[in-house]
C-alpha cells in the first residue's frame, strides 16, 4: 500500500509481522543461549515464548524507527520492569545489558541498524524502506478499514485505522 509507514498501522501486528519476517527470512542471527535466559534480573523465569529473540529484535527496529539514537542502555531501560522485592516496597530495574546488546548486534549484521556517531544506534535507509515495506504488507489489500466517528467539543471527526482482516 503506497504511502503506509509504521506509524499508520497496529503497533502490536506490526510487531508480530516484522518478527514473522525476521524469522521467515533466516538471516537474523540468534544466540544459543535464548532457550535458558532471563530477560531481566527482576524477572523470576525465562520468557514462555520461543520465538521471543524474534519479538524482540523486531520491538527493538520499531522504537529506532520511532526514536533514532537509542543505545544498549536505553534498551534497558525500555525494557526494564518493577522489582518485587517481598515485604519491602518495589522498585525500578532494568533489563539485560546483554540481550539489548546481542539484539542489537544481529540487526547491525542485518544492515537494518548502524553506530549513530552522536551515540547509540540508528536505523539504515534500507532498513527504514523494509520497515515500511512490511507496514504496508501489514495493512494490505486483504485488511479491512475501519471507520470510527468521535466526538470532540461538539464537532465529529471521522478516522480510518487499518486491521488485518481476521
Amino acid at each position: 500500500m503506497p504511502g503506509v509507514t509504521v506509524k499508520d498501522v497496529n503497533q502490536q501486528e506490526f510487531v508480530r509481522a516484522l518478527s514473522a519476517f525476521l524469522k521467515k527470512s533466516g538471516k537474523l542471527k540468534v544466540p544459543d543461549w535464548v532457550d535458558i535466559v532471563k530477560l531481566a534480573k527482576h524477572k523470576e523465569l525465562a520468557p514462555s515464548d520461543e520465538n521471543w529473540f524474534y519479538t524482540r529484535a523486531a520491538s527493538t527496529v520499531r522504537h529506532l524507527y520511532l526514536r533514532g539514537g537509542a543505545g544498549v542502555g536505553s534498551m534497558t531501560k525500555i525494557y526494564g520492569g518493577r522489582q518485587r522485592n517481598g515485604v519491602c516496597p518495589a522498585h525500578f530495574s532494568v533489563g539485560s545489558k546483554n540481550v539489548a546488546r546481542k539484539v542489537l548486534q544481529a540487526l547491525e549484521l542485518l544492515k537494518m541498524v548502524e553506530k549513530n556517531p552522536n551515540g547509540g544506534r540508528r536505523l539504515t535507509a534500507q532498513g527504514t524502506r523494509d520497515l515500511d515495506r512490511i507496514a504496508g504488507q501489514a495493512c494490505g489489500p486483504l485488511s479491512k478499514k475501519s471507520i470510527q466517528t468521535f466526538c470532540c467539543r461538539n464537532k465529529f471527526f471521522i478516522t480510518e485505522t487499518c486491521h488485518p482482516a481476521l
